[in-house]
């Protein structure tokens, strides 16, 4: 018996794997297509969307933008700077050189004062009766010497006749005497005690301003307390104490010697503000061996009572001027380990690397050596230089180089449509995607 074995066709086999194949290798030339324009039309807007000053930069190619300033010939002055100290020419801490109660004040806290003035009064009964005493005794005594006196005329007369020994001559001579040295003593006890009387007044000594009062009405105070009842500070003139390094110790010296006046300034603590214009008054006698350095006193007149006591100042002091000096801004200035250079820019817009040396600097100038009066030098934009490196020149306004006037004419004219919201395809495509898209 024979079966006959239905099969599959072969042909029909085949081409169902082969169809299926087709069909992927479609969707897979669709989406390789799909992302070629979806790129090619990203491209396209972000070139329409480039500012054509952009456009303009990357046409120029090369050029490093930079900012630059000229070299100036000018005066600079060399100056020593270093912290000072404010200090009174006099300060005087007044106490009582009697005791009593403390009865007047006569001053208020803060008052600028002037020599002699009456400051404050203590109790002056006591030192009153004393003068009144003292007074009482020395009348006495005169009346007894007065009488010596007479007596001892009287003896040399009776001596003269022969009717007394010499020796009772003698004896009255030195009660005389005594008698006379007496009445000195009253006389020196009643000057001590108008002395005191007079203590009992407290009158300034010298011009200056009061401090706060440390001790009020009514209180006892002691003879030569430790503590003291007012202070007072001259202010006008004052000086400023700071030290120099022993280097510049010869020069300032010798030209205080020669007569001249070297200017001080004394400025505040952030260096910018100027409180007052003085001149050097004298040089310590000393260096400090810890140091290195010597104290140097200055005086200023202090009009305006902006030095205060005790207030820490910087000093500036003139040790002499530069005339027709290389002047550059210091934000020129490079350096290279021990070495400081600028970049100059030639007629050609290229830069070279130039070694220079600082004289000195006052603020944001320096004196240099190594550059010419007229020469430009770079003052920012250094990242990417380097010798023989094109640059270009901002502008002040900050503008990029190689933009004009008709350019930014151009652009403005441009711009102005579509800040009223006409031709502006990317912004409308954004706004249209955050409306369909809302977060």
């Amino acid at each position: 018996m024979f079966v006959h074995a239905q099969g599959v066709n072969p042909s029909a086999t085949n081409t169902i794997p082969s169809s299926r194949r087709s069909r992927r290798w479609t969707i897979l030339v669709a989406v390789l297509l799909t992302a070629v324009g979806a790129t090619f039309l990203l491209s396209q807007r972000v070139q329409t969307t480039t500012p054509e000053g952009s456009r303009g930069k990357k046409k120029g190619g090369g050029a490093i933008p930079v900012g630059i300033a000229p070299v100036e010939q000018g005066d600079i002055g060399v100056y020593l700077n270093a912290l000072g100290t404010v200090t009174p020419v006099y300060s005087v801490t007044l106490t009582s050189r009697v005791t009593g109660q403390l009865m007047e004040v006569h001053y208020r806290e803060g008052q600028i004062v002037h020599k002699g003035e009456l400051l404050a009064v203590i109790d002056p009964r006591p030192y009153q009766a004393t003068v009144m005493q003292a007074e009482g005794q020395l009348a006495r005594d005169s009346a007894t010497l007065k009488n010596s006196y007479i007596d001892l005329d009287r003896y040399k007369l009776i001596y003269a006749q022969k009717a007394i020994p010499e020796q009772t001559l003698a004896t009255q001579q030195a009660v005389t005497e005594q008698n006379e040295g007496t009445v000195k003593v009253d006389q020196g006890n009643l000057e001590a005690a108008k002395v005191n009387l007079e203590y009992t007044r407290i009158t300034a000594p010298i011009d200056g301003r009061v401090g706060l009062r440390l001790v009020d009405p009514g209180n006892i105070v002691q003879a030569n307390g430790t503590s003291g009842i007012l202070t007072i500070a001259q202010l006008q003139p004052i000086t400023v104490v700071f030290t120099i390094a022993e280097d510049y110790v010869s020069e300032v010296s010798s030209q205080l010697r020669a007569g001249r006046k070297l200017v001080v300034d004394a400025l505040d603590r952030s260096n910018q503000s100027e409180l007052a214009k003085g001149t050097v008054l004298t040089i310590d006698n000393a260096i400090d061996t810890t140091t290195g350095t010597v104290k140097v006193r200055s005086s200023f007149g202090n009009k305006d009572y902006r030095l205060f006591p005790n207030e820490f100042v910087n000093a500036r002091l003139l040790l002499k001027t530069l005339h027709k000096a290389n002047l550059i801004s210091t934000a020129a200035i490079q350096r290279n380990n021990d070495l400081a250079f600028v970049y100059v820019v030639d007629a050609d817009n290229s830069v070279k690397m130039r070694n220079i040396k600082i004289a000195t600097t006052d603020g944001n100038i320096a004196a240099v050596t190594g550059v010419n009066p007229g020469e430009k030098v770079v003052t920012d934009g250094f990242d990417r230089l380097q010798d023989g490196v094109k640059v270009a020149v901002r502008n002040t306004n900050g503008e990029s180089p190689g933009t004009s006037g008709s350019d930014r004419d151009r652009a403005g004219a441009e711009g102005e449509p579509k800040a009223q919201g006409q031709g502006n395809s990317a912004g409308a495509e954004r706004q249209n995607a955050r409306q369909a898209n809302p977060k």
